[in-house]
């Protein structure tokens, strides 16, 4: 395995951040050193926030898992090199988007999940179940790019500007691309929006 010498990046002191923060830059400037219990820690601490971000884009547990070991290896392979630009927290899960975005474009890897072809009508959704199933469904119809603005920020937390630094892009290309799946999630579920 590739043992990193001295961290190359610009990483700041940990003690204007919050705790989380702090100790993931601790972790990371440990994993930059060559440790390989803090790699295992910040394995630990990304695992459940990424497998549930990727499992949800692409729709497939073992797809998900192997884009979650690529992260990781890149996380230990370049960790010397976090300019501190960002929280680690938005590195990592930005490392995973690019995974997750060339991975499902290199196989040409579609998610698993029904395609609409027209806009979902419902009378009533009976339970959160079927409301859930149907978000899922339409979700799976966006292009990939909106599919990811969306659970970044609905599912993961992150602001329009983090988004932006994970994806490299402008902000205002994540709002637009926010804008579109908005637009094209009140067409396709008329009765989640309350439009009919």
């Amino acid at each position: 395995m590739h043992v990193l010498g001295e961290p190359k990046g610009l990483m700041p002191e940990p003690g204007g951040l919050g705790a989380d923060d702090a100790h993931d830059l601790a972790l990371l400037r440990r994993v930059a050193a060559g440790e390989r219990s803090a790699l295992e820690e910040l394995y630990t601490r990304y695992h459940r926030r990424l497998a549930r971000f990727l499992t949800r884009v692409t729709l497939r547990y073992e797809l998900a898992e192997e884009i979650i070991n690529d992260t990781l290896w890149i996380v230990w392979q370049s960790a010397g090199e976090f300019r501190a630009a960002s929280r680690v927290s938005t590195w990592i899960v930005g490392i995973a988007y690019r995974r997750a975005l060339k991975t499902m474009r290199h196989a040409s890897v579609r998610p698993h999940a029904t395609a609409l072809d027209e806009p979902i009508e419902q009378e009533d959704p009976a339970s959160e179940f079927e409301r859930r199933e149907l978000l899922d469904r339409a979700l799976a119809t966006l292009p990939l790019e909106q599919r990811l603005v969306l659970e970044l920020t609905y599912y993961l937390g992150h602001s329009c500007e983090e988004i932006a630094v994970i994806t490299d892009c402008p902000v205002n290309t994540v709002k637009t691309r926010m804008f579109h799946a908005r637009r094209k999630l009140r067409q396709l579920l008329p009765d989640l929006s309350g439009q009919k």
